[in-house]
């Protein structure tokens, strides 16, 4: 959506599409994440009244689909792609293995046994 959409990208990798979408994304979860976190624990809360907890129901199911932690996924910051992630790494196995063969990893070595 277009009035999520940031100004100015802080991204340093391969950009496209998905990926500017996917940093949106990730931007407008961290904004309303406390938001959806007061909404939940109303809604979970037993002792208030069945009109608020509905009421704050309803305001959760009419919060854009962005503002979900479901729609974040986990991407390449080399490449972009979103299968084969190592997450400790934010790297795709191909990009991993590469970065590892020429060094540009500290700590990580090719094993031998």
């Amino acid at each position: 959506m277009s009035m999520f959409r940031a100004k100015k990208l802080d991204l340093g990798c391969f950009i496209n599409t998905r990926i500017i979408r996917d940093h949106t994304k990730r931007k407008v979860f961290e904004q309303f994440e406390p938001e959806r976190q007061a909404l939940r624990y109303i809604i979970r809360n037993t002792t208030l009244p069945p009109r608020v907890r509905a009421e704050a129901q309803l305001q959760l199911s009419q919060m854009h689909c962005y503002t979900r932690p479901t729609q974040v996924r986990n991407r390449c910051i080399l490449g972009g792609k979103t299968r084969g992630i190592l997450r400790d790494f934010k790297l795709s196995r191909y990009n991993f293995r590469r970065q590892a063969l020429d060094g540009n990893l500290p700590g990580v070595k090719k094993a031998s046994w």
